[in-house]
C-alpha cells in the first residue's frame, strides 16, 4: 500500500519527461546572422496572444531601448512585464507588430546568432549539483579559463570565490543549496556574461532576496551596465528598488505601457 505513493509520483514524472521529448523541436525560419550587435531594442505595435486564449498578453505596446541603457519594466503580476522580454530572444512570437534588435526583425533572425547576443537572468536561478566553474561554464563548450575569470570578476565572485575552500572548483550542492541567494545570483549573473552579451534580461532577478541583498545585486547591474556598455532590461513589480539605479522605467498594466520616462519624473509625478 506504501508503494502506491511512490508509483503515482514515478508515473507523474515520466510522463512530464516523455511529453518533454516528444516535443516538436522550435522552428526556426530566420536567415539572417546578427552580428556586431550594439543593443538597440525596439517595440513596434506590439500585440501577443498565447495559443490557446483570447485575452491578449500585450496590446499595442511602443517601447524603445537605446544601446547601453538600463531600462526597467514595472508593473503588477499579470501586467505583461515577462511577456514583454520573452518576445526579444524569441521564446514567444508577436501575434502582430514587430520586435526589432539593432532594427532587424528577430523573426528575421537565425535563432542561434539572436540569443549568442542576449543573456537572461530569472527569478528562479538553476544551478545544477556540480562545481563553480561548471555551472558558469554550462552550455558554452568554447568557455576558457580565462573567459570564465572575466565572468567572475563581472559578477563580483572574487572574495566568495577566494573564501571557498576548492575556489572555482567548490560543489554548489543539489540546486545550489551550499550557496546563499545572493551568491546563486551572482552565479547566474556569471554565467549570462561569460557568453559576453550584448542584451541581459532581467525577470523578476532579486524578488527572492532580502532587501540588502536586492539592493547589492541592483548595484552589481548598475556597474555591469556602465563598465561593459550591455543594454540591460530589469523586470520588477516594486518601483523602489529601482530607484536611483535605472536610466528610464516603462510601467506597464494590463498589457500596456501607461508611464514611461526617467525613474526620478515618473516618482515626481505618477499617474
Amino acid at each position: 500500500a506504501g508503494l502506491n505513493a511512490t508509483f503515482a509520483s514515478i508515473s507523474v514524472a515520466a510522463k512530464s519527461i516523455f511529453d518533454t521529448m516528444d516535443e516538436a523541436v522550435e522552428e526556426d525560419k530566420g536567415t539572417v546572422e546578427l552580428k556586431n550587435v550594439k543593443g538597440a531594442i525596439e517595440f513596434k505595435d506590439v500585440h501577443l496572444t498565447y495559443p490557446g486564449t483570447t485575452r491578449k498578453a500585450i496590446k499595442g505596446v511602443t517601447l524603445s531601448v537605446r544601446p547601453g541603457e538600463h531600462v526597467a519594466l514595472v508593473g503588477l503580476s499579470g501586467s505583461g512585464k515577462s511577456s514583454m522580454v520573452n518576445l526579444v530572444p524569441r521564446f514567444w512570437s508577436v501575434t502582430s507588430g514587430a520586435v526589432t534588435v539593432d532594427a532587424i526583425t528577430v523573426e528575421d533572425c537565425t535563432l542561434t546568432s539572436l540569443r549568442n547576443h542576449i543573456a537572461v537572468v530569472s527569478q528562479n536561478v538553476i544551478l545544477f549539483d556540480t562545481t563553480i566553474r561548471e555551472n558558469i561554464a554550462y552550455g558554452l563548450s568554447h568557455m576558457t579559463d580565462d573567459a570564465i575569470q572575466k565572468a567572475v570578476e563581472s559578477a563580483a565572485l572574487t572574495d566568495v570565490i577566494a573564501a571557498l575552500p576548492q575556489g572555482l572548483d567548490t560543489s554548489v550542492g543539489e540546486a545550489g543549496s551550499l550557496l546563499s541567494g545572493g551568491q546563486k545570483q551572482r552565479v547566474a549573473i556569471a554565467r549570462a556574461l561569460a557568453n559576453d552579451p550584448k542584451v541581459l534580461l532581467c525577470d523578476e532577478a532579486t524578488s527572492a532576496l532580502d532587501p540588502k541583498t536586492t539592493r547589492s545585486i541592483l548595484k552589481l547591474l548598475r556597474e555591469v551596465n556602465s563598465r561593459l556598455g550591455i543594454t540591460i532590461v530589469v523586470i520588477t513589480h516594486q518601483m523602489d528598488v529601482v530607484k536611483f539605479i535605472c536610466d528610464r522605467a516603462a510601467v506597464m498594466e494590463h498589457g500596456r505601457v501607461v508611464e514611461e520616462g526617467t525613474i526620478l519624473d515618473i516618482f515626481a509625478n505618477p499617474k
